[in-house]
């Protein structure tokens, strides 16, 4: 899911895409509801190139496309029931340094931060405690993405970006829950994960569905800006209940 800055009452429905671009880089899109009683940040830890500074994170506004997943799901139909066999698979829909530069993206200001000790650039809402970091040595060496959020309840058109990866044999999934300001080794999971492999790419996709068509036929490719290959298809993984709190890697296959 990710790490939020404050206290949330609830995150659910969270979809995330993962696709290898050019040059080691990878581009990430992420969607999710959230009911928050006040502003806050949710931040994305990342596996950034180690030397990556604050314009390493290139931000994509998915504004004008809300219902990037929303078309995305499309591509996987719920398969009609087959009688004695029951149902397939568903889903419910330092204090002196200069701040970090802010980019407006779509309804929400972003920020790469890009180490954890940058953070002190950051207000104080929108930071998450060292404590917690802490308790998280995985990611002494990361970047993050920063997205600054507003109160109530609302489902958050996709944030999307590309990064600089550390290890191009990798897509990464940000999937480690922080909500309460604490880490725990378990934690409530209800994600829709999508990937996309390149051309001359193959992934190591044991459990994860193939869509039933090329992208290009369910998705606006134009108003992906990038984001997706409009003639490969698409792979999805439902990742729900309480699991082991970590993030996801899909490998290039052997």
């Amino acid at each position: 899911m990710c790490c939020f800055s404050q206290p949330v009452i609830s995150v659910n429905a969270t979809n995330i895409f993962a696709r290898a671009g050019d040059n080691d880089r990878q581009f990430l899109a992420y969607s999710m509801t959230l009911n928050a009683k006040s502003e806050l940040a949710m931040v994305l830890p990342l596996p950034v190139k180690p030397g990556t500074d604050e314009k390493g994170v290139k931000f994509i506004d998915l504004s004008a496309y809300p219902n990037f997943f929303a078309d995305l799901l499309k591509g996987f139909p719920t398969p009609k029931p087959k009688a004695s066999f029951g149902w397939g698979l568903s889903r419910s829909a330092p204090a002196a340094a200069q701040p970090l530069a802010v980019v407006k993206v779509g309804s929400f200001e972003a920020s790469f931060v890009p180490s954890l000790k940058d953070f002190s650039r950051l207000d104080e809402r929108f930071r998450i405690r060292d404590e917690a970091w802490r308790k998280l040595p995985q990611y002494a060496d990361f970047g993050f993405a920063v997205f600054k959020l507003k109160s109530g309840e609302a489902r958050i058109h996709p944030m999307a970006f590309s990064f600089p990866r550390r290890d191009p044999r990798k897509l990464f999934f940000p999937t480690v829950h922080i909500h309460d300001g604490e880490v725990h080794e378990q934690a409530e999971f209800d994600h829709l994960l999508y990937c996309q492999p390149n051309e001359d790419q193959s992934l190591a996709l044991q459990g994860w569905r193939e869509s039933e068509r090329l992208a290009n036929s369910f998705m606006n490719i134009n108003k992906t800006q990038g984001l997706m290959a409009a003639r490969q298809h698409c792979y999805q993984k439902i990742v729900r209940g309480m699991l082991p709190n970590r993030d996801t890697l899909v490998s290039i296959a052997a």
